[in-house]
């Protein structure tokens, strides 16, 4: 899961490293999307059931998203943590929860379960409470200020994933959750 490559990010030697890294993946999603204009015929076919799997262009805005979060926050890698996880861990257990046990729909925007979207939630504010300590070397933040942020950040992704039309999730809740992130522990430290 890509979304791991958050803890390689403070042993990389430059700060423009992890953009680097992540920038490429906006092509490759792009090129074996159902959008793309090459035919590949089936060659990667794993990567392009991914990408058309749900919608058309979700791959593709996840490495923007990330991508865009490493360019501004590599020199603090909590923040893309922090955006990155909701997504990578949140995002993936509202769909398998959703899709095996979601008896109770809703539509907003599009089609989501109230089971889906608990596992969201609870996901989100576990992965963030488990993952995010690892980064604790580089910034010291008090107990409650951390409990309080990962607790925000959970809510916030959840309604934004409940919110966000199909695919486009993959932009608003790793962007939005970085945010929310950074004002709840006072701004940019």
């Amino acid at each position: 899961m890509i979304g791991n490559l958050i803890f390689v990010i403070p042993f990389f030697t430059l700060n423009i490293f992890p953009f680097f890294v992540a920038s490429p993946f906006i092509l490759i999603t792009f090129l074996f999307s159902p959008l793309s204009p090459v035919d590949f015929g089936g060659k990667i076919s794993g990567l392009a059931e991914i990408t058309g799997g749900g919608h058309k262009y979700g791959l593709v805005l996840y490495a923007i998203s990330y991508s865009v979060l490493a360019l501004f926050f590599s020199a603090k890698p909590y923040v893309i943590a922090a955006g990155i996880l909701p997504m990578a861990y949140g995002d993936a257990a509202a769909s398998l929860i959703g899709q095996k046990f979601g008896h109770q729909k809703y539509n907003i925007f599009s089609p989501k379960s109230i089971e889906g979207s608990i596992a969201m939630f609870a996901t989100c504010l576990l992965g963030l409470l488990v993952c995010l300590p690892f980064f604790s070397f580089l910034y010291p933040i008090s107990s409650l200020n951390f409990l309080l942020a990962a607790l925000g950040v959970a809510i916030v992704a959840t309604v934004c994933e409940a919110l966000t039309p199909k695919g486009f999730d993959n932009l608003t809740v790793p962007l939005l959750s970085a945010m929310v992130f950074l004002f709840l522990i006072g701004g940019l430290i």
